[in-house]
């Protein structure tokens, strides 16, 4: 197990590459300060802050994206509480959450759970409950999340007002959808919504893909 000095770089980390590609994005985007466990987080994630997902674990309490539509995990802040270390606790086994959005679907890097590569990012997206492969990195997957094709990603999961209601959600909150967008019946331009926690939500899918 490498020492947090050994993981820290002050050399040439990836933070501030994080913070040109958020200067230049295509959409919002505000980096919140770095929580008071961010050198327990680094730790336990085993990863250089040279690194994208270092600098951003160890760096930052996490980044909303889009009206906070798409919240990467970092160390955690008062407006996004779940760190990476203590939100993959008891829920991920072979690969690690790293960001979720306001529709209720989940990201996560994959190391082994879903026979992929390991490292490329997955999505268990709200209206199929199944994780898909991306095929993209992490460093990839930052810079696409800060780019236009964002709102192509996510053209069917969003409804008039989105905006304005995923700025409202609480910081451990994302919306469920009735009818469930899994089902025939279920859109998000149609369904009725509401604001629950996301430990809830992601409890909810996880029963529900066990089904």
């Amino acid at each position: 197990m490498k020492t947090l000095t050994e993981l820290i770089h002050t050399d040439d980390p990836a933070l501030p590459l994080i913070k040109e590609w958020v200067a230049s994005a295509a959409v919002s985007c505000e980096i919140l300060p770095a929580g008071p466990q961010a050198d327990e987080v680094l730790l336990g994630l085993q990863v250089s802050t040279r690194s994208p997902l270092g600098a951003i674990a160890h760096g930052t309490g996490g980044l909303l994206i889009d009206h906070g539509w798409l919240r990467v995990l970092g160390s955690g802040h008062p407006r996004l509480p779940r760190d990476l270390l203590r939100w993959n606790h008891g829920r991920a086994d072979g690969f690690l959450l790293v960001a979720d959005d306001a529709a209720g679907g989940f990201f996560a890097l994959d190391g082994g759970a879903f026979g992929g590569e390991p490292g490329t990012l997955h999505y268990c997206a709200p209206d199929t409950l199944t994780w898909e492969a991306l095929d993209v990195g992490y460093t990839d997957f930052v810079q696409w999340a800060l780019s236009e094709r964002l709102a192509d990603f996510y053209a069917d999961l969003r409804w008039a007002g989105w905006e304005a209601d995923a700025a409202a959600l609480g910081p451990d909150e994302a919306f469920s959808f009735y009818p469930f967008l899994w089902s025939a019946e279920g859109s998000a331009a149609t369904s009725s919504r509401r604001a629950v926690p996301v430990a809830e939500l992601y409890g909810a899918n996880v029963e529900q893909r066990a089904a």
